[in-house]
């Protein structure tokens, strides 16, 4: 039997009220908005607003900006896992005639194209779409301004693109495809192009005086698959629990696990703040907890949204103000609180459900030269190799169905563990990647590469 999920402490939901409400005071926002997810579903649900009687519930809808580029992502990795593209495929093979078509599925996703950040012309988020109908104006002349797969330099019109390239290999609108293949299938009937009352307005805040100046509401156009959707706490909530696990019927569980993995080379700013950029996630480790989601930002609204897959906890806020509140830190601070609040409870042990003899042979001590590790064979039939000692190299393995083993994570991601066998059959030594384990450090009844002084082990000479 599972644990049954359980509220929050009342504990716990007082300090995550405080939190939104220095939040909400502090950055001075007309209104806040906040969720917690745990166990894949929402334990709580916070508002602080400048209306006296009213506060928004779940269901009010704020613009999310860019975290709208991560429902693009979800519908370029859909593409991928029909096998209608690579994203190691060339731009130019599905979308001839941008001008950026040299740029890799991959590099579009994870922001290392080339591409300029913003579109030419008036800033796009406060002027109508229509200035800019076609790709071209969204790209401009010069579309390029590093080297394609150098560096990561964050993409508005890159996300356009990929925009347009779903609806090129669908044949239908990016909006269409949207709701028929994410919105519907998760129930997010909440998540729009377009306001849907009860929504709220945008403002911005005078940043030397307590006045506020509404914000203009714009369609962005061509640019909407960069940024242009509303939706609400309860609605981001469901798509990070499907972000946290995935939904086969939209993107199953191993293709968010490769969004949620780093795909871009960090800036040095980066590195010392430890952020990074998978395909459509942002990726950053705060407090010693990595957090993968993503920010968002329009005239008038902040939005983001945070998941730490490990403690199985994550967070959404909104707020409808320009500049203020820092929700980055807000919503890695509801996570933080209720990880370390509440910690996960860890499922219960289980054994094998069937032990191969073959397989638990392979368990035990292994060196690698004088480097002693352990394998260990664990209840979901994987292989775990990791030092015994100290800090090293570490990774998981997956059966190949045919004796040997595919890395899954770290230096040894991808690689082939092999175990060769004597004529007899016992397990003379492992093979990982061209490195050779052994019983016994050096062994001499293995081929150790460069071999095994025949005089053995000795003292001081």
């Amino acid at each position: 039997m599972t644990t049954p999920q359980e509220d929050l402490l009342p504990t716990t939901r007082r300090a995550l009220l405080h939190r939104i409400a220095v939040a909400q005071a502090e950055g001075r926002s007309p209104s806040l908005v906040a969720a917690v997810v745990r166990g894949g579903r929402t334990v709580w649900h916070g508002a602080r607003t400048s209306v006296d009687g009213h506060g928004p519930d779940e269901n009010v809808q704020y613009r999310i900006g860019s975290i709208t580029k991560t429902f693009t992502a979800v519908l370029v990795m859909r593409l991928r896992d029909e096998g209608l593209l690579d994203l190691g495929d060339p731009l130019e093979k599905h979308l001839p005639g941008t001008g950026a078509g040299e740029a890799t599925i991959a590099e579009l996703l994870a922001h290392t194209a080339g591409l300029a950040a913003e579109s030419p012309g008036p800033w796009w988020e406060r002027t109508p779409g229509t200035l800019r109908p076609e790709l071209r104006d969204v790209l401009g002349e010069q579309p390029f301004l590093h080297p394609v797969g150098r560096r990561h330099h964050y993409s508005n019109p890159g996300y356009t693109v990929l925009g347009a390239l779903v609806e090129q290999l669908r044949g239908a609108s990016w909006e269409e495809v949207l709701r028929s293949e994410i919105l519907q299938p998760l129930g997010l009937h909440r998540t729009s192009t377009q306001p849907e009352a009860p929504h709220a307005g945008g403002w911005a805040v005078h940043p030397w005086a307590d006045a506020m100046l509404p914000e203009p509401l714009e369609d962005l156009g061509r640019m909407a698959p960069a940024g242009q959707l509303w939706s609400t706490t309860g609605d981001l909530a469901r798509f990070a629990a499907f972000l946290a696990v995935g939904d086969d019927r939209v993107l199953g569980a191993e293709s968010v696990r490769e969004m949620r993995t780093p795909a871009a080379p960090a800036e040095a700013a980066d590195v010392l703040d430890g952020a990074t950029y998978g395909l459509g996630l942002q990726i950053q480790r705060r407090d010693g907890r990595l957090l993968v989601g993503h920010s968002g930002s329009l005239p008038g609204f902040l939005a983001n949204l945070v998941i730490s897959v490990e403690d199985d906890v994550a967070a959404v806020v909104l707020a409808n103000c320009t500049s203020g509140p820092l929700l980055g830190a807000v919503s890695a601070d509801l996570v933080r609180i209720v990880a370390e609040a509440e910690p996960r409870i860890p499922e219960p042990w289980r054994p094998l459900r069937e032990a191969d003899p073959a397989v638990l042979e392979l368990a035990g001590q292994w060196y690698w030269g004088t480097h002693a590790f352990g394998l260990r064979v664990t209840a979901d039939g994987l292989l775990a190799l990791g030092p015994l000692t100290g800090i090293g190299r570490r990774a998981r393995f997956r059966s190949n169905g045919d004796g040997t083993w595919t890395g899954l994570e770290g230096y040894f991601a991808g690689e082939t563990l092999w175990p060769v066998r004597r004529p007899d059959g016992a397990v003379s030594h492992l093979d990982l990647g061209s490195f050779v384990f052994t019983r016994q450090p050096y062994d001499p009844e293995a081929p150790v590469p460069g071999g095994v002084d025949p005089e053995g082990w000795r003292g001081v000479l």
